[in-house]
């Protein structure tokens, strides 16, 4: 079977003759993810523009809508899973609040607890959006056969493991180094 080839193997056949002595192996790898994600981020804009709502919003609607039946959280948890700061989070709860598609309420006895629910509206906008962003993003996988998403599903999850273990161990590092 031929390889197919691609804008990053031109890209490292030329450093390959310009600097034969250089790895650019990673270039291979991290080369080819930047340019999956530009048609992948390009995809979801449209997917976005549909259901008029950002990436940041969807992640927010995504988080409390697989949360369970109650569909809220605090904004602890929601900042937690989408992994922004607490301001980010902060800015994207206001913007979903004024559009009526979150509300905050105070969590029981303790007034400084806030909790996020995602109101009917809100639900309607992600049940509406979710499959949308699943077709999208499927229709990019089109040309993969089932074994080979398998095969590269396994071995992103491996390199994303991989390095979220690296960054806990540098944050582990700089919290005792301090």
């Amino acid at each position: 079977m031929n390889e197919q080839r691609d804008h990053v193997a031109a890209i490292l056949d030329a450093w390959r003759a310009e600097r034969p002595a250089l790895d650019v192996s990673p270039v291979a790898i991290f080369g080819r993810i930047t340019r999956i994600e530009r048609y992948q981020a390009a995809a979801m804009r449209e997917v976005w523009r549909r259901h008029q709502i950002d990436s940041g919003e969807y992640d927010v609607l995504a988080a409390l809508s697989r949360s369970g039946p109650g569909y809220r959280l605090t904004p602890t948890e929601l900042y937690r899973s989408v992994l922004v700061s607490s301001a980010t989070m902060t800015e994207r709860l206001d913007r979903l609040e004024r559009r009526g598609l979150i509300a905050r309420q105070r969590a029981g006895r303790d007034r400084r607890s806030v909790l996020v629910e995602l109101t009917p509206t809100g639900r309607a906008v992600f049940d509406r959006a979710h499959p949308d962003l699943l077709a999208t993003e499927a229709a990019l996988l089109d040309g993969l056969p089932p074994p080979d998403r398998s095969s590269l599903a396994k071995l992103l999850a491996k390199l994303a493991a991989l390095l979220e273990q690296q960054e806990a161990a540098q944050a582990d590092q700089r919290a005792i180094t301090g």
